[in-house]
């Protein structure tokens, strides 16, 4: 067994919130099948299943954004039936969603408190505002203004923003779907002592994770879907982490990630020298064909920031890039495209993915070209060359008219890998490619970019996950406050190694700030 899972609340509690036999359907999908699942207050629940199992229907029925066709729900012995989000949160049923729920456009702060802000004589008191956030903030360990507008934040710092908003509101239920996805081993500890703090309140929490090692660190019981039934609910002490995953996908799963294959990288495909994002440090290093290199770093060490100066979606504010050692101009994303530079973003749906579109649309997003003649889509032609990279990587869809938005987040991914193959790129960067995907679909997309590197690509992974990034890559850049602290070859994979050098300007700027003091 992977770790000491928690005990139980001890003696019988009744459950503050029962499911039964719900059933949800959507055009041509069973969704949900008569599921049951009973949280008692104190309870750490983890819900697992592969994507595609019913896990996020269920949270949205739970928080009042569908309703059930079928079953009954209880809330503390009453029927709840939540006419909308506001309703299940006055209820008490607080749900942190896998997918972001934050306006832009307002400060963190002003998200923090959304419709509850603090007033002094009919406005808004903007000193009570700013320190009632700086608690919630240094709660979750986020050290960032409470000013600062929300679309300046990274994924990450987004989704602990998301985790504070519930910290203030009465809770009697806590839903979290997928909420360390992106957060690194220190910020995913303060959050599991949160939960262990609001468990002890009494507090029912359900966490849903694809990270099975969380699972036996944080959860009391577990209660497994698979195609949208319920499988088995028991305590987490009484299994291990192969008994979990044949649950989940129904088969055994000898390991996560493909057997690596050494081969001798072959020429030169990238090389980034002195490249500077906007407000951030110059870096340089380079990509060779057959290779897959790694990104690792804290949450705003500068992963994503460089990888979007050099895909052009930020303008970099200094440096140049070279493909195949030429100098290239990329001054946005259509002439990254053109010199074989492709971005699969850590944001699939919000900057990846036009979810209302079709599949075979959305893989030819980027190579609209191909698809038509004279101005004209040839609307046959695309859905033929969508077809066959559906067939290519193994995309579960009814079809490539189907919108993208009706696919799992593993389906959803091989669309946007799709794209960039169809566009011809030699150079791939993917960021947090399997962030909120389950472990079946994991390996697939790991197998996939172990695929594309055998096949003479150079692929740069960004990754908040260590064993993903040691599992497929040939080498890591460790990046730490805006520069590459070091580089780490495979023979010497090490986490405590790569974690110290994640590390290193900050803990160096705290010795700096020591001495001067």
């Amino acid at each position: 067994m992977n770790g000491t899972a928690p005990t139980a609340p001890a003696g019988p509690t009744a459950p503050v919130l029962e499911v039964t036999g719900v059933t949800k359907e959507f055009p041509g999908v069973r969704a949900l099948d008569g599921v049951h699942l009973e949280l008692v207050p104190g309870e750490i629940h983890a819900l697992l299943g592969e994507n595609g199992a019913g896990k996020s229907t269920l949270v949205r029925i739970l928080a009042g954004i569908q309703p059930p066709d079928r079953g009954e729900l209880r809330l503390a012995g009453e029927r709840y039936a939540p006419a909308d989000a506001a309703a299940a949160m006055r209820a008490g049923v607080q749900v942190v969603h896998q997918e972001l729920n934050l306006v832009p456009q307002l400060t963190v702060a002003e998200n923090l408190f959304l419709q509850h802000l603090p007033r002094r004589f009919g406005v808004v008191d903007r000193r009570e505002l700013k320190r009632r956030a700086t608690e919630l903030l240094a709660e979750v360990g986020l050290d960032v203004r409470p000013g600062t507008k929300v679309e300046r934040l990274g994924i990450a710092q987004m989704q602990l923003v998301e985790i504070a908003r519930t910290l203030w509101q009465d809770c009697r239920v806590l839903v979290m779907d997928e909420p360390t996805a992106t957060l690194t081993p220190r910020e995913s500890r303060t959050l599991f002592g949160l939960l262990r703090a609001l468990a002890a309140r009494g507090t029912a929490v359900l966490y849903i994770s694809h990270h099975l090692e969380e699972v036996f660190e944080l959860a009391d019981r577990m209660t497994v879907f698979r195609n949208g039934a319920h499988v088995v609910t028991k305590p987490v002490a009484e299994t291990d982490t192969a008994e979990v995953i044949r649950l989940m996908v129904g088969r055994d799963m000898e390991s996560e990630y493909p057997p690596h294959v050494e081969r001798a990288p072959g020429p030169e495909l990238l090389r980034a020298e002195g490249l500077r994002p906007p407000g951030g440090a110059p870096v340089s290093f380079a990509l060779r064909a057959g290779e897959v290199v790694g990104v690792a770093g804290l949450v705003g060490s500068g992963r994503t920031e460089t990888v979007r100066a050099l895909f052009g979606a930020d303008r970099p504010a200094g440096g140049a890039v070279f493909v195949k050692g030429e100098r290239v101009r990329v001054r946005g994303p259509r002439d990254a495209v053109r010199h074989g530079i492709s971005l699969l973003t850590e944001d699939r749906k919000g900057q990846g993915l036009v979810l209302d579109m079709p599949v075979a649309a959305n893989v030819s997003l980027a190579a609209t070209g191909q698809v038509s003649r004279a101005g004209w889509l040839r609307r046959g032609h695309e859905e033929e060359l969508a077809a066959g990279f559906v067939e290519r990587l193994r995309v579960r869809t009814p079809g490539v008219r189907t919108p993208v938005r009706a696919l799992s987040g593993g389906n959803q991914q091989k669309v946007v890998l799709g794209r960039w193959l169809l566009a011809g790129s030699d150079v791939l960067v993917v960021d947090e490619p399997t962030r909120g995907i389950d472990v079946g679909a994991r390996y697939e997309i790991h197998q996939q970019l172990v695929d594309l590197a055998a096949g003479g690509r150079a692929l740069l992974v960004v990754s908040s996950d260590l064993p993903e990034l040691m599992g497929i890559c040939d080498r890591i850049l460790v990046f730490s406050r805006g520069r590459i602290a070091g580089e780490v070859a495979r023979a010497d994979f090490d986490s405590n190694r790569i974690l110290t050098l994640a590390y290193s300007a900050y803990t160096s700027k705290k010795e700096d700030e020591e001495d001067s003091a």
